[in-house]
């Protein structure tokens, strides 16, 4: 599937346009976790404040990975309370290890270059989503299974990365506020980029489409002739 494919396939899934009830849904929960972000960086100088900073890092990027598994799959049972998934049912420990480990591989990696950090980031970018498929998965496994995923695939991540700078841009005019809708067009997207790497994707969107060529192809019944 194309990049444009993917983005396009994104958009629908979140209702079609910027103001339908799924991205506006979607960006409801970017808001309260940047506000739950924003008050533990606010707390940052404090150790408290630093050490929620991390608690809440893992826990939360799992909230959006599953949303827009969610919604990529073609459900509409997306609530508020997905906002607070990772830190219950037995995810908060693997989902906090999980986001505190990537940060840390990341970091070290960005030590010896720039470079070698960017391809880690895009290397674990597949793993808050392989941990969403299969809860059972340890942070070193969901880790590993993405680097495995994502070889031969890290520029295109990072080609589809770039192809969002512009819509940033547009958004930030606004201040700022439109970048909210541009975080969460690129995280379904992303999601749609997973499952594409996981094999054929199944969304509503998708095999509405496919019904509808199916009937179109379809041959009309001939009528009996009359004797």
């Amino acid at each position: 599937m194309s990049r444009a494919q993917l983005k396009e396939q994104a958009k629908k899934q979140l209702g079609g346009n910027i103001f339908s009830q799924q991205w506006l849904f979607f960006v409801l929960v970017m808001v309260i976790i940047g506000v739950i972000y924003g008050v533990c960086g606010g707390l940052s100088w404090l150790v408290v404040g630093a050490i929620a900073l991390v608690v809440v890092t893992g826990p939360l990027t799992y909230a959006t990975t599953l949303i827009s598994a969610k919604l990529a799959k073609g459900g509409n049972e997306v609530s508020v309370n997905d906002t607070f998934a990772g830190f219950t049912n037995g995810r908060f420990g693997q989902t906090f290890l999980l986001g505190l480990m990537e940060e840390i591989f990341i970091c070290l990696w960005s030590l010896l270059f720039i470079i070698p950090g960017v391809i880690k980031y895009y290397a674990y970018s597949m793993a808050f989503y392989i941990y969403n498929d299969d809860n059972s998965k340890t942070w070193s496994q969901c880790l590993k299974e993405s680097q495995e995923l994502t070889k031969g695939h890290k520029w295109e991540l990072f080609v589809l990365d770039l192809s969002f700078i512009g819509w940033m841009i547009v958004g930030s005019l606004v201040f700022g506020v439109g970048t909210l809708w541009v975080g969460v067009y690129r995280q379904q997207t992303l999601a749609n980029f997973y499952y594409a790497l996981k094999g054929p994707e199944v969304t509503v969107d998708a095999t509405a489409e496919v019904k509808e060529e199916a009937v179109a192809e379809e041959p009309a019944a001939e009528e009996p002739k009359a004797e």
